[in-house]
């Protein structure tokens, strides 16, 4: 999800819930604790250099059992620092506290945002010898007649 996106849902919404992958919700207590913007310049392992930059949100909650965030005030944050630190129309990663530091995406399913599942990704298969997936077919896509050898 980018940042407009994310704009757009809180104009719809009187309240925020942040789902975590497991169905669990972030407690309602929450805070953005941070919006920045990460950058991560890098070479991959086929040797193309490589900058990637996303917008970034943390998410922490404490005992502030009080503490609710309202949509008019994340989108206040976000556009601030669009405003300070001349963020684009990134895509947002959320990070948040489990038994580590977590990186997830961002959906929306209507009601909540989604905390996404990320992957890491070889970016130069075709340099390292990766074959590439061949497509899985269901068996019941393949034609097959007693003649025709594929059986």
């Amino acid at each position: 999800m980018k940042l407009s996106e994310i704009k757009t849902h809180l104009r719809e919404l009187e309240t925020i819930a942040f789902q975590l992958p497991n169905g669990s919700l972030v407690p309602r207590h929450f805070h953005v604790t941070e919006v920045g913007k990460v950058s991560k310049h890098f070479i991959d392992c086929g040797g193309t250099v490589r900058l990637e930059e996303v917008a970034n949100f943390q998410l922490w909650d404490s005992n502030d059992y009080n503490h609710r965030l309202h949509p008019e005030k994340l989108t206040h944050i976000i556009e601030l620092s669009e405003k300070i630190l001349g963020l684009q129309d990134l895509e947002i990663e959320v990070e948040y506290q489990g038994e580590t530091i977590n990186k997830f995406g961002l959906d929306f399913d209507g009601k909540n945002f989604q905390l996404t599942t990320t992957k890491t990704d070889c970016l130069a298969k075709e340099n390292c010898g990766i074959p590439t997936e061949k497509p899985k077919k269901r068996l019941s896509e393949i034609s097959c007649s007693p003649n025709s050898g594929c059986c």
